[in-house]
């Protein structure tokens, strides 16, 4: 166990609610993080939600205790250390059961909040949400993270909330969001909020769905950016398409998805895709609720897993993002490992792919998105797996059919082309599906020559 100074600085008064954080390894679990490394990132949560972590502690078990999660010794302990470091709000690292909360909060009492990772993260998504359909995904996980736990820690502390919003209002950590103005709403009440949240976010979907079949249609690959968070995805994305999205040195701090258009060497248009940030212990409420999002991950062409290699912790983070994309069960796809900010490493870079080789991966390179180090290598690399998704046509398109001209120069690698008195004969290199379009129209003279 480790505490921090119990120096209450004046200057930071009423600006941070002061956190100590609890972890539990249970004795044969293997774990993706140590606990001290899980802990650390707890506390890059916490940072990220406003909260000054000034404790810590955890406690190895057989197994967790079924009413209070840790043992009545450690929670003695526990109260101790807040009463000296005038803790606000305790912390702990995995997910806690309505049972464990209850218990948690009748044995440290009124006056100190208990909050889970989940409760965190969600509260740091409020934060961060600015599209309707990111608040609304948010809204739908907090109601259904807060409906088994309809306990007093949602309605003690109605009047001190102060009518926060979805995207982060007053009240403290794990106070933002839906819960402030609706505290005291029964089951029945938030049963059909949720209802509601449901049918809005399936309108969002098939709105989401429409968008991407006339994305379909146009033909244009997809490049998804995956990576856990703050790997450097939206740095990554700025840095490709010469546009500013909003970049933090901060867990999630991009939500919402961003698409934004990559004019390849060879003169092929992509379209490449930031989604959000992966996490160790993501919450389930999270994962369903942002399914629609998590669908455009679905729909990519190539994955683009970038990976933060200067962190210590580069292979777990990894093994957590592949973990959870194998969860969502998303169709075979070509994978990229982009290793990036390897401008903050010291060390030889001629074998560092090396040390990441899996036949997951079609390609591993290199990069730092800050200095564009790699980047030339990794477009290069994109442009190729896509040409090995290409097939070969021979076609005479006729002058009234310029739209399937112009869609194989926009989707397509020309080989050549001539302009005869019948029409226009191309020879070039499209992706199957358009090759399949075009082959089907009535009006298209295919030559094998």
């Amino acid at each position: 166990m480790s505490t921090d100074s119990s120096f209450r600085d004046p200057t930071t008064e009423n600006t941070a609610e002061r956190g100590y954080l609890v972890g539990v390894v249970i004795k044969g679990s293997r774990p993706l993080l140590s606990i001290d490394d899980s802990l650390d990132e707890l506390a890059l949560l916490a940072k990220t939600a406003g909260v000054e972590v000034v404790g810590r502690t955890f406690q190895q078990l057989e197994k967790p205790n079924p009413a209070t999660f840790i043992g009545s010794g450690k929670i003695a302990e526990i109260q101790e250390e807040i009463a000296s470091l005038d803790v606000d709000v305790v912390i702990f690292d995995d997910e806690l059961s309505p049972r464990h909360q209850r218990e948690l909060e009748n044995a440290f009492g009124e006056d100190i909040k208990i909050l889970d990772r989940s409760a965190l993260i969600l509260d740091i998504f409020a934060r961060h949400a600015q599209t309707r359909e990111g608040a609304l995904q948010v809204e739908l996980a907090q109601y259904e993270y807060r409906l088994p736990r309809l306990t007093r820690q949602w309605t003690h502390l109605a009047r001190q909330a102060g009518g926060g919003t979805a995207r982060g209002g007053a009240g403290g950590v794990g106070l933002r969001g839906p819960g402030e103005t609706q505290l005291e709403v029964d089951r029945r009440e938030i049963g059909r909020r949720i209802a509601r949240l449901k049918k809005e976010l399936e309108a969002v979907r098939a709105h989401r769905s429409r968008y991407r079949q006339r994305r379909e249609q146009v033909g244009l690959p997809v490049v998804s950016l995956v990576g856990y968070t703050n790997a450097g995805k939206s740095t990554l994305l700025n840095r490709l398409t010469g546009t500013e999205i909003y970049v933090a040195d901060q867990l999630f701090a991009t939500l919402d998805p961003t698409t934004r258009r990559l004019t390849l060497p060879g003169g092929k248009a992509v379209l490449c895709t930031d989604t959000v940030g992966f996490i160790q212990k993501l919450p389930t409420t999270l994962i369903a609720a942002f399914r629609a999002t998590l669908e455009e991950v679905a729909e990519a062409t190539i994955l683009l897993h970038v990976a933060d290699v200067s962190h210590p912790n580069v292979h777990q983070q990894i093994e957590a993002v592949e973990d959870t994309l194998a969860a969502l069960d998303l169709p075979r796809v070509p994978h990229i490992l982009a290793l990036n900010k390897v401008d903050l490493l010291e060390e030889d870079l001629t074998h560092l792919a090396a040390e990441f080789q899996s036949p997951q991966y079609q390609a591993i390179v290199p990069i730092s998105a800050k200095t564009g180090y790699g980047l030339d290598v990794l477009v290069q690399e994109i442009e190729e797996i896509l040409t090995s998704a290409m097939q070969t046509i021979h076609v005479l398109i006729p002058y009234q059919r310029g739209d399937l001209v112009a869609r194989i120069h926009e989707k397509g690698l020309i080989l050549s082309e001539e302009h005869t008195q019948d029409g226009v004969v191309l020879k070039a290199q499209v992706p199957h599906e358009l090759a399949a379009q075009i082959i089907a129209v009535q009006s298209v003279v295919e030559y094998t020559g």
